[in-house]
């Protein structure tokens, strides 16, 4: 992404919004199964601020990885990240308090923080807008 902030999330059984991802400037953001297995996806990608992307084609990023291995290791690094992430994050959601989670949050990205509305912080930190509103005003 070139400029702005965007959310992925999916659409839980009862209606609600879960929010899996923000992206900011320079970050990457998808529905990362449904591009490597080219198949329907699961997940919306929604501008939460005016915002300037780049899309890849998969098609057109394979033919660059084969042409030129840097790309190729470059995006096998950024998956790589963006794993170890996916797994601290779910380390995070089963050993932190809501309070923890909230305070690094806040701590790693206060650009998102000041960015996304309240709603799509507590559902990405699991929890709902009136629980995180309340851990706000505590710390």
């Amino acid at each position: 992404m070139v400029s702005g902030c965007l959310r992925s999330f999916f659409i839980a059984a009862d209606g609600s919004e879960q929010t899996i991802q923000f992206a900011i400037e320079d970050w990457f953001i998808s529905d990362f199964n449904s591009y490597l297995n080219q198949a329907p996806g699961s997940l919306y990608v929604e501008a939460i601020t005016p915002t300037t992307v780049l899309r890849l084609e998969y098609e057109a990023t394979e033919a660059l990885c084969l042409e030129h291995p840097i790309f190729d290791r470059y995006f096998k690094m950024t998956a790589q990240k963006a794993f170890a992430f996916a797994q601290n994050r779910m380390l995070s959601n089963l050993r932190d308090s809501a309070t923890e989670r909230y305070l690094v949050f806040k701590e790693r990205y206060p650009e998102i923080v000041e960015r996304v509305p309240q709603y799509a912080l507590a559902s990405y930190l699991g929890m709902s807008a009136e629980f995180l509103s309340k851990i706000r005003k505590s710390v």
